[in-house]
């Protein structure tokens, strides 16, 4: 199994960024996918999860109203659209992947089967 982000970088207070990832090796339909964040000092967090076998989400208080997760159509891909990003929003960003468990608790628990390489998001002036 092999999950690729990509899409960090460097955005001001306020602005908006797409985060990608890939994922091979296995057959989408039957997992849950999830971004988690890790930034130095604090925990792990899961943002936003999406069961792509009945399309449930789930995001973090911090995500939720400006965060999106969606699975792009017809690919074995992940986006997580990110608007309105604050400088708490700054942390490494991973893709993950789980099985057998719900969007849901997959966030909650902020823990997952395969991880991707994970890229760096910046909010700052």
């Amino acid at each position: 199994v092999h999950l690729v982000e990509s899409g960090g970088g460097l955005v001001q207070p306020g602005g908006s960024l797409r985060l990608s990832c890939a994922v091979s090796g296995l057959t989408m339909d039957y997992y849950s996918i999830g971004w988690f964040r890790q930034a130095p000092g604090k925990e792990r967090e899961g943002v936003a999860c999406l069961s792509l076998g009945d399309g449930d989400t789930r995001y973090s208080e911090s995500a939720k109203g400006r965060f999106t997760i969606s699975r792009v159509n017809g690919e074995n891909a992940v986006d997580l659209q990110m608007n309105s990003l604050k400088p708490e929003d700054t942390a490494v960003y991973y893709c993950v992947v789980s099985s057998y468990v719900t969007a849901q608790a997959m966030c909650v628990l902020a823990t997952g089967d395969h991880w991707g390489q994970g890229t760096q998001v910046t909010v700052s002036s």
